[in-house]
């Protein structure tokens, strides 16, 4: 089972870096995997921590370019109320 078990997440980990390079949140990430891999969420958020926590580094500097540019949900919906609001 050990060598199943390292299989299935060496996959979603595969799968993480997937929707890394689509600029994917860890939240987005795990929706995108559960409706089309049908991997539970919270195998995919243990999977992204353990990451993290490998490549601390590389997170900090790939949060702070997707707040750069703009990909975070919050960030992007804030804006678009200011430009609705200043019409």
């Amino acid at each position: 089972m050990g060598d199943s078990s390292a299989s299935y997440i060496h996959m979603v980990q595969r799968l993480i870096e997937e929707c890394i390079i689509f600029n994917m949140s860890k939240e987005e990430c795990m929706e995108a995997l559960s409706k089309h891999a049908n991997i539970k969420p919270v195998i995919t958020s243990t999977v992204w921590k353990e990451l993290e926590k490998e490549n601390k580094e590389f997170f900090e500097s790939y949060e702070k370019n997707r707040e750069a540019k703009g990909y975070e949900t919050e960030t992007t919906e804030n804006s678009s109320d200011r430009e609705t609001s200043e019409t």
